[in-house]
């Protein structure tokens, strides 16, 4: 009979190392194994607190071939511990394929709370706001249309009356300011630059006046919108709920988060639920291939 395992969540530093709990050093010390986005990073940390302890890469790339390998050692009764380059694991993150296929397999999954970019960046965007709608990384180019990802966030946001957060990487930053500029172009955006790091910026206002002056594009972006009047984002084509649900999904969205933004983008509930399950489902024809 195999024995039980442990898979340890485990929070780590956004960018000043000062961050790292207590129980987070005691979680990646005692490991017989820390399963990292990117084994460098992991090992800068490990140094940091003068653990020893074995790493393995576990990213987008390899994450296919790299399950099982991780389910044996974890089927001996191995603890594992979960990070991922900054910021919590499986949060817009591949770790969530791990999560989920070690609690499938019955193993003990636990989390070490640590810190965050989105509740940072909302923290010091001061939004007055009973939540947020977290849309991650947007698609890329090879993976589906940004701008239309994009379009249909935003109006989902508008209609629950939440603030929008986004993640986006150096290069691509200045892109997003201009299509927010041209979809909503009143909205209030802050823009979090090298949170908690020695450069850390948070630029504030208009989409269209951060546009007209994009921050430095170094370091990694969390922006956060808000002010976007229901409406105020008109859509390329009529609404299309499984193509929502499809974009949802493509960004790590589970399917139960995806059945919620279909009803706050105006999808009766049990619609929302067919749509949801019926593209989330790999035989859906919706889901295209």
């Amino acid at each position: 009979m195999a024995a039980n395992g442990r898979l340890q969540v485990v929070g780590t530093p956004i960018g000043n190392l000062g961050d790292l709990s207590p129980r987070a050093t005691d979680a990646l010390r005692d490991a017989d194994l820390v399963v990292a986005e990117d084994t460098r990073a992991a090992a800068r940390l490990l140094a940091h607190i003068g653990a020893r302890t074995r790493t393995i890469s576990f990213n987008e790339h390899n994450a296919t071939g790299r399950l099982p390998v991780l389910l044996e050692r974890l089927s001996v009764g191995e603890t594992l511990a979960l990070t991922t380059d900054a910021g919590m694991p499986a949060v817009s993150d591949p770790g969530a394929r791990l999560v989920a296929a070690a609690r499938a397999a019955g193993h003990a999954v636990e989390v070490v709370p640590g810190p965050s970019a989105v509740t940072a960046a909302v923290a010091l965007a001061g939004v007055e706001a009973p939540g947020f709608l977290f849309g991650g990384f947007l698609l890329s180019r090879a993976r589906g249309p940004r701008r239309v990802a994009l379009e249909r966030l935003l109006r989902a946001a508008a209609a629950a009356d939440l603030p929008l957060v986004l993640y986006e990487a150096p290069t691509r930053v200045a892109a997003l300011l201009r299509d927010l500029a041209q979809l909503a172009p009143d909205a209030l955006v802050a823009v979090g630059r090298e949170l908690t790091k020695l450069h850390e910026e948070v630029r504030v206002g208009t989409a269209t006046e951060l546009a007209a002056d994009p921050p430095v594009a170094r370091g990694e972006f969390t922006v956060v919108i808000t002010g976007l009047a229901v409406g105020g984002t008109e859509p390329a084509a009529p609404f299309d709920a499984p193509g929502l649900a499809r974009v949802a999904l493509g960004l790590g969205v589970s399917e139960r988060g995806a059945v919620e933004l279909l009803r706050a983008a105006g999808l009766p509930r049990r619609e929302a639920y067919r749509v949801a399950r019926e593209v989330a489902g790999a035989g859906d024809p919706a889901a295209g291939g």
